[in-house]
Parts: structure tokens; sequence; C-alpha cells
């Protein structure tokens, strides 16, 4: 079970390490054109909340002063702007900060634009952003996943417009979060190998209680899985 946990958080972080670069992107190109201003993560009239703005801005000062990363330092050589702009920015940020950061732009607009590029509504995107990133923190730091019940309540939607589960099962269950990242994974790589993974894992331990995890008997079968 240890083995079978271990090999389940590497492909898990794999997979999510794709969806962690694809939402990096969108959230920073997505509102860099619509504010029209590169330097809008450290900008407050881009957020509605200040109390809010301010803890992000220390988490990113932090961050800068850590950052020995090419980019940073050549930005520090080369110009004299206080902060780099935002996609500099986005690439030493935790997943989970960008996360808040996005939750804080004041424009619904724009984030209605980032949740649609992955056919999400705003509370479905920001709760299953939350699901990756603490699914993320938990393969990060080797925590036991594959029969934990996890303690967030998951919004979905009723209508996707992408391929999803017909099946009920438990949200608080690994196979929940193995759909989220499945249907992030469609989006962002149709044509990505991640269900032959998880069948290969399976097949590799035989004796794992699939139930556990929160599989439903027919998974593979699932409009999501196809």
């Amino acid at each position: 079970m240890y083995r079978f946990d271990r090999h389940l958080r590497l492909l898990m972080f794999n997979e999510i390490e794709k969806i962690e670069i694809a939402v990096r992107s969108a959230i920073v190109n997505i509102t860099s054109r619509e504010t029209g201003n590169p330097f809008w993560m450290t900008d407050p009239m881009c957020f509605y909340d200040t109390s809010t703005f301010t803890k992000t801005k220390q988490l990113i000062d932090a961050e800068l002063a850590k950052s020995r990363e090419d980019f940073i330092e050549h930005f520090r050589n080369a110009y004299s702007d206080p902060y780099p702009p935002s996609w500099m920015l986005a690439e030493i940020l935790p997943l989970g900060v960008l996360t808040r950061i996005y939750n804080n732009i004041k424009s619904n607009q724009i984030r209605k634009k980032i949740a649609q590029e992955f056919s999400l509504g705003i509370p479905v995107f920001n709760s299953w952003m939350t699901i990756i990133t603490v699914a993320r923190n938990n393969c990060g730091h080797h925590a036991r996943v594959w029969n934990r019940t996890f303690a967030l309540q998951v919004l979905t939607q009723r209508r996707m417009n992408q391929p999803w589960i017909t099946i009920p099962v438990n949200q608080r269950k690994a196979y929940f979060s193995l759909c989220i990242i499945k249907y992030f994974l469609n989006i962002i790589s149709p044509n990505n190998d991640m269900k032959a993974k998880i069948q290969a894992l399976l097949a590799d331990f035989p004796n794992i209680d699939t139930a556990a995890m929160g599989m439903p008997h027919g998974w593979e079968g699932e409009p999501l899985w196809q």
C-alpha cells in the first residue's frame, strides 16, 4: 500500500505540473491583455480587497527576496521598476498564492474569461483549483493520498461543456481528485495517457482496494475517461 501510494503520488504530481503551467499562463496572459498592464499583479487598482492584496504582496516580496532565478537577477540588473512584470512573478509564486491572486482580481469579466479557458464557471474553477493545490501539496510533502478522505467540500456544475463523470462518487476521495486532474488534462493535452497510466498502476498492485479510493465499478467507461 505504501508503494502504491508513492507511485500514485508521483503520477498525480507529474500530471498536475502540466495543469499548473496552463493555469499560470491563462491567469497572466488574459489579465495582462485585458488590463493592458504588465505589472497588474502588484497594482492595487486591479484588486477589490485591499487586505488580501496586501497579504499577497507580502508573499510576492518574500519570494522575490529569496529568488536566485537568472531572469529575476537579470531584471534587477537591467531595469529600475520596483517589481518584475506579472509573467516573471508567476514563475516564482506557489500555485496557491497565484490562485489567491486570481480570486482577488477586481474585474469579474477577467476572472470569467480565465475560468472559461477551461470551460468552467468562476466558482467551480476556484473550487477545483483549490483541490488541485491541495493534491499537489499532499504529493509534494509525501502525505498519504490513495485512501484518504479529504476535508474540502467540492463544487460542481450541473451543465458541463466537456466530458465528465456520470456515476455518483464520494467527492472527498482520491478518485474525484483524479477526475478533476483528468478534466483539465483533456483540455490542455487532449491526447494525454493518464487513463493508461492509472490502469497500468492498478495492474501492478492488484490487491489495492479501489473502492477505498472512491473508484466506482466501470469508471473506465465514463465519458471523462474515453
